[in-house]
């Protein structure tokens, strides 16, 4: 796979502009020169074949030579719902869930929380999902949705318009839970997962959770920190999903 560089306009036609991050990693990171090919997407879904045609102090000109149409995605929804770590821990979880194959993360507010993020950090972690995706091979990204209260999180409705409509899969991490080796995965269906807090869910939000049809698993007889549940969690589920495919 070539250089992958991403364009945050949709690429309609055969000639693109790339500026910014991906312009100067194009131009003094790679050390790119005219001639060169390289891999443009625009998180539409498709991807490009492309060759740098100029170069100037802060752009670089490409010409679109074929666009591909490559499915790298899981083969259903998978959105995940996580009080926030700190600090570069945040950068990590971020990564990862991108490389899994997440639709969705949506930062909760929950009772335990300890890191509510800013515009300013959500921003960041927007530009860790590029970079995630640009690795990986994804040609879609990874949503980061607008942090949401925990009471919030439990309603969300599935396509059917029914919160606890069967064709939604809904599993928060909790120790007390289930064993996930109990866990039947059975079908590749729309899923939502839930991590809570380094303190953990309070009595008051499982039992909401469990009102609202979630399900509690459970990851080991060992403490994780939330974004190893969270990946644990994440990985366990897509590999289960696309391996029933």
């Amino acid at each position: 796979m070539s250089e992958r560089f991403f364009s945050p306009q949709p690429i309609t036609a055969d000639r693109v502009k790339l500026d910014g991050p991906e312009a100067h990693h194009l131009m003094h990171v790679m050390r790119a020169a005219v001639g060169d090919s390289v891999m443009l997407f625009d998180g539409g879904g498709a991807e490009f074949a492309a060759v740098v045609e100029s170069l100037g102090r802060s752009e670089a000109g490409l010409r679109v030579v074929e666009r591909r149409e490559i499915d790298r995605e899981l083969p259903y929804q998978l959105a995940v719902g996580v009080a926030l770590p700190k600090g570069d821990r945040q950068k990590w979880l971020v990564e990862k869930l991108t490389e899994l194959g997440v639709t969705m993360l949506v930062p909760l507010i929950t009772d335990r929380g300890v890191a509510q993020p800013t515009a300013g950090a959500l921003e960041r972690l927007g530009r860790s999902v590029i970079e995630a995706a640009k690795q990986c091979g994804r040609n879609r990204l990874m949503k980061i949705a607008a942090p949401q209260p925990w009471h919030e999180w439990l309603s969300q409705q599935s396509p059917a318009g029914n919160s606890r409509s069967p064709e939604i899969r809904r599993l928060l991490a909790n120790s007390s839970g289930l064993p996930f080796s109990q866990l039947q995965i059975t079908a590749p269906i729309q899923t939502q997962l839930a991590i809570g807090p380094e303190g953990g869910f309070t009595d008051a939000e499982l039992e909401a959770a469990a009102a609202a049809g979630w399900r509690s698993v459970s990851l080991g007889p060992r403490i994780l920190r939330v974004e190893t549940a969270a990946v644990a969690l994440t990985a366990a589920i897509a590999l289960s999903g696309e391996t029933a495919v």
